[in-house]
């Protein structure tokens, strides 16, 4: 089923809010590596939110989910002072593994390996 224009509109707001929570916690450069959320979907009563994190050059990005999942009540909590007067109840939030830019890097790889041209042999000219 289609998202509604007011779940998408929402899915926008708890993003840039939690973006930037994420910022101000320091939650969106750990280690040398970099966390963004890539994509939030809600569902049609907006009693839930599933966030789809991107992670980049984190050795352990299941860890660092679960380090995540750990302070959800915090983040929740956060988000709830931000958000308290556009909506009556704060969402359920949910974390995910957001693997696309893996995907992407491994394609790439393998368009690399295609396009190798072939040398061919200069010497009987």
């Amino acid at each position: 089923m289609e998202e509604s224009k007011r779940q998408k509109q929402f899915a926008n707001l708890l993003q840039e809010e939690m973006s930037d929570i994420f910022q101000r916690e320091g939650l969106n450069i750990i280690h040398g590596g970099m966390i963004s959320i890539a994509k939030v979907k809600v569902t049609p009563d907006l009693m839930e939110a599933r966030f789809y994190l991107s992670f980049f050059k984190i050795p352990e990005p299941e860890k660092m989910l679960a380090h995540i999942k750990s302070r959800d009540w915090e983040l929740r909590k956060l988000l709830a002072a931000r958000i308290k007067n556009q909506i009556r109840k704060i969402p359920v939030l949910h974390y995910f593994l957001d693997d696309t830019l893996d995907y992407v890097f491994k394609m790439e790889e393998v368009f690399k390996n295609l396009n190798i041209p072939k040398e061919e042999d200069n010497s009987t000219m």
